[in-house]
């Protein structure tokens, strides 16, 4: 029997609702989703992902060859604006997050990739393929899962193999954006997610905690084919529609922007765990992901043990709603 596969992604959908993720990737429903945030950064991740490949290092010939290639896509992109000042607007946004990523991250992280570049490994995408390969408890019908994660490059910093991903804001961290280690909230946040008992329902934390896992391991197998056994490895986000860190000046016409990324590694690590194996794990998470990808590979869909919290946190912003049974069996429910 072939290794089933899932993805990071879906596993996310999945705490959020199990139901959506069987409307959407088990039997492959297509939601109605309009961001005109997410394709904006999709637009600067390929000009960024296209600089990051040239080999360029300086941050002149970085953000020239960004700029150029914004441009190209800019002119393809058919975002209805009310007007052509609000394009030259958001266009200017996106110049200045450009700019507020190099100056953060961008030319320390180009040198890594520059000083990986001997390898034949391809380490900038976007959508970089990363997989973790994970043993299922048995009495489940499989004996292995592969989790399937993307980031968007792979750098090398001084001690680390680091993993990139770019996302629009850190909001749907939560509590994780405001942490530097695991232990005390964050650990009682995970685990009182799984608590059907509990009101705590963090899907996005959860989810970004059970992706942190799958990079971490996918980066631990590139590090291997890269012969860096010596470098840890971390996962790293990077908002480029962060509006709070976005300043506009309308009497002089000028946008600045800073980005700031988050390191998640911190907030994933379990440093007992990590006192006993020397890596960058977190055994109860590593544990409840296998869990989360049993029941989705064992069909369990109902939603019914969190139902009042997803009807709360995740109906609303679903692309099913209108036509899931059990919210229309909820509405249609009478009391007595």
């Amino acid at each position: 029997m072939s290794e089933p596969t899932l993805t990071a992604d879906g596993l996310e959908t999945y705490l959020h609702c199990p139901r959506r993720y069987e409307f959407a990737h088990v039997h492959g429903l297509e939601g109605e989703t309009d961001d005109a945030s997410r394709d904006r950064v999709d637009l600067l991740r390929e000009a960024i992902c296209t600089a990051l490949r040239s080999g360029a290092t300086d941050w002149e010939r970085l953000e020239e060859i960004a700029e150029k290639r914004l441009s190209e896509l800019w002119a393809g992109h058919d975002e209805p604006f009310h007007s052509r000042s609000q394009r030259n607007h958001e266009r200017a946004v996106l110049d200045a997050v450009l700019e507020g990523y190099l100056e953060a991250v961008g030319t320390d992280h180009a040198a890594g990739i520059e000083r990986l570049e001997a390898s034949a490994t391809e380490l900038v995408g976007p959508a970089l393929p990363l997989a973790s390969a994970r043993s299922l408890p048995e009495e489940s019908d499989r004996e292995r899962v592969r989790i399937d994660a993307t980031v968007d490059y792979v750098t090398l910093e001084e001690a680390s193999l680091v993993g990139v991903n770019f996302v629009p804001t850190l909001a749907p961290l939560g509590l994780l954006r405001y942490r530097s280690d695991w232990e005390g909230d964050v650990a009682a946040l995970f685990v009182d997610h799984f608590d059907s008992g509990s009101e705590v329902f963090e899907p996005r934390a959860v989810g970004a905690l059970l992706e942190t896992s799958v990079v971490v391991d996918g980066l631990r197998r590139l590090r291997e084919r890269l012969d860096l056994e010596a470098k840890t490895c971390r996962y790293m986000q990077v908002p480029l529609a962060d509006r709070h860190r976005t300043a506009v000046n309308w009497v002089q016409d000028t946008v600045d922007a800073t980005v700031e990324p988050t390191d998640l590694t911190d907030v994933y690590i379990d440093h007992h765990t990590y006192a006993m194996t020397h890596e960058h794990r977190n055994e109860t998470i590593d544990s409840r992901l296998v869990d989360v990808a049993s029941d989705v590979l064992s069909g369990s869909f109902d939603p019914t043990p969190r139902w009042d919290e997803i009807a709360t946190e995740s109906c609303p912003d679903c692309e099913y709603a209108v036509g899931c049974q059990d919210r229309l069996a909820a509405e249609v429910r009478f009391d007595g």
